[in-house]
């Protein structure tokens, strides 16, 4: 077995900490030695010890001379929990194999340069894209220094998120929207505009046992929405009043925001494609047409022509019966 099969098993257990993890990144940890697993672990939450120190306690034998497998280098400073790189030179590890540096200049490029100090040899580099897909919202938050923005719309095959009179109640089918809310927990925050709310009264929720809800995000004025209003239920809410995307996206970075799936409603959606501040996309579509020049459809300014629409990369597809997803990244 070679580093690629255990930096492998690494993403499998960091996926494990989807949702639960942020701002830090999802991270996973084995250790190897004589060829043998003897210790793994993830990175449960935020503030919960990270992969490295839970693969260590959980050791089943004398770690001394092993090889530590991770997909993101170890950290080097003291945040809620102490450096990584103490640990694995206590430990006396022999060597650690990592997919990519860290992205936060905290760390990026430190924790290498420590272990290597202390006598241990490191390589970096395998399976760098898939460690930087799985982390692709941590990644963008330090390198960008802005949250990682997703788009979510279900829409008619002409284009309509509703109909004149604002029903979208429902567009796609029960098995598109169960997944359409799953994605939720995948980011750290859900945003939607005032009217929305106002609207339809949406919960924002997972609704799934196990999983963490995003934090909710609204623009607009507190005023207007009913104290009754589902996304007031508990204190995991945002309301912000700021005027343009920028703006909203300083708040969030100061807030420490990594990742942001933008849910709507149509003039949200056009004004973030207007800013061309979008990283991903997922379109569901139903096989319905409704037609109608005041239906609702992603508002703002849009394209002036068609060359100039955005495009994106990295297509896949995902059927749910007669209704169909697509997801990509902007160009």
């Amino acid at each position: 077995m070679d580093d690629k099969y255990f930096l492998k098993e690494t993403l499998k257990l960091a996926k494990m900490g989807s949702g639960w993890t942020n701002p830090n990144p999802m991270v996973g940890a084995v250790i190897v030695k004589n060829g043998r697993l003897i210790g793994k672990g993830f990175h449960r939450r935020a503030g919960s010890p990270h992969a490295e120190i839970e693969a260590l306690n959980k050791t089943t034998e004398d770690p001394k001379g092993s090889t530590l497998y991770i997909n993101l280098e170890p950290c080097s400073f003291f945040g809620k929990t102490p450096p990584c790189t103490d640990a694995i030179i206590k430990s006396k590890i022999k060597k650690v194999v990592f997919s990519s540096l860290d992205p936060n200049p905290k760390v990026c490029g430190k924790g290498k340069e420590i272990l290597e100090k202390a006598g241990i040899q490191t390589t970096v580099g395998t399976l760098e894209n898939e460690a930087r897909t799985l982390n692709e919202a941590f990644f963008t938050y330090h390198e960008k220094k802005r949250p990682f923005i997703a788009l979510k719309f279900a829409a008619s095959l002409d284009g309509k998120i509703a109909t004149k009179s604002g029903h979208s109640k429902w567009i796609t089918n029960e098995r598109a929207r169960k997944y359409a809310r799953s994605l939720r927990g995948k980011y750290h925050a859900v945003l939607v505009g005032i009217n929305t709310v106002v609207k339809d009264n949406p919960h924002l929720g997972v609704r799934v046992k196990g999983k963490k809800d995003p934090i909710r995000i609204i623009l607009g004025d507190k005023k207007q929405i009913h104290t009754t209003s589902q996304v007031l239920r508990d204190n995991n809410f945002l309301i912000i009043s700021t005027k343009t995307i920028p703006d909203l996206l300083s708040v969030l970075k100061e807030k420490e925001i990594i990742s942001v799936l933008v849910e709507g409603g149509g003039e949200t959606l056009g004004n973030f494609l207007d800013c061309g501040i979008i990283d991903k996309v997922y379109a569901f579509h139903a096989p319905i047409l409704i037609g109608g020049k005041n239906a609702v459809s992603i508002g703002g300014n849009g394209a002036q022509t068609v060359q100039k629409a955005m495009k994106l990369k990295n297509i896949s597809y995902k059927k749910f019966s007669d209704n169909l997803l697509t997801t990509g990244y902007a160009l």
